[in-house]
């Protein structure tokens, strides 16, 4: 029994390293942009193989930088208890073959989609790699967080128009907010583990004015998704409440700069905001 649950505990610990709730988030941006760009129902196996390639390359990317972070993650209180910076997988290349095939089945998978999807891929990846804990690490999260929207669509469309456009925008504008506010979140625990990149290296009162502008301006690019999208009432009044909500959360931010309300906004824009906003996307195409 107790080489059971030993077995069991190590296995979660290996999914835990591909950080699956990240990934559940960023495989769903994927597939809810296939269904965009198809603007209909699409054979099956199209939307199978999307979903398989971005979540594996996901996965593995996700893998790639917990590997990476390993050892600042056991710096700070937030991470020190991840697998392998608690080292439960030691040593921490056991983890490695696991997430470069990952990375290696889901790049095949976006070739078979598309060169264009494997390229797109490729970028992700690196995007998520390099430079991690710097200053360039949010902006290449932007390039990260979009690749899985820029696979989808090219997975059945591959051709840009304003719609991928302004849906990568709306990550792009996205991604600091969501990143920035987890780091005011636990400022101290970062500074303590020698972190001080920014926005980490500017006063917080400062950081919070940017994130209420990125506020409005998230919801002023949604608007623009409804009126050059093609989308209906459904999607326009969800998009109001749910960009109104981000500029409520992060103006309760600006006037407290307290960690609390920080938490507050990095929970609510991750798959309460983003998620929600891509899938009345969906249900706006299907239903309306």
């Amino acid at each position: 029994m107790t080489i059971a649950l030993s077995k069991r505990a190590s296995f979660l610990d290996y999914i835990n390293v591909l950080k699956p709730t990240e990934t559940a988030l960023l495989t769903f941006l994927g597939i809810t942009s296939a269904i965009i760009a198809a603007g209909s129902y699409m054979p099956g196996w199209v939307y199978a193989v999307v979903l398989v390639a971005v979540l594996l390359g996901s996965a593995g990317s996700n893998g790639l930088t917990n590997y990476l972070d390993r050892h600042v993650d056991a710096r700070m209180v937030r991470t020190c208890g991840r697998a392998l910076a608690a080292k439960r997988i030691y040593p921490a290349e056991k983890a490695l073959p696991l997430i470069i095939s990952l990375i290696v089945i889901g790049l095949v998978l976006a070739w078979f989609l598309n060169p264009l999807c494997f390229a797109i891929g490729l970028i992700g990846v690196a995007a998520s790699s390099v430079w991690r804990k710097t200053i360039s690490c949010t902006f290449l999260g932007i390039v990260a967080g979009c690749s899985p929207v820029l696979i989808g669509w090219l997975a059945v469309s591959p051709a840009f128009d304003v719609r991928i456009i302004l849906m990568c925008a709306l990550v792009a504008i996205w991604t600091p907010i969501h990143v920035w506010t987890l780091m005011i979140a636990n400022r101290e625990d970062y500074l303590n583990a020698g972190l001080s990149y920014f926005p980490l290296s500017w006063p917080v009162k400062s950081i919070v004015k940017i994130l209420f502008g990125l506020s409005i301006l998230l919801l002023a690019v949604s608007m623009l998704i409804y009126f050059f999208g093609g989308f209906h009432w459904l999607y326009l009044i969800v998009a109001i409440i749910l960009g109104g909500t981000m500029i409520y959360a992060n103006s309760r931010l600006l006037f407290s700069m307290s960690s609390n309300a920080a938490w507050r906004v990095y929970k609510l824009s991750a798959f309460p905001y983003l998620g929600i906003i891509f899938l009345v996307m969906v249900l706006d195409i299907w239903l309306m």
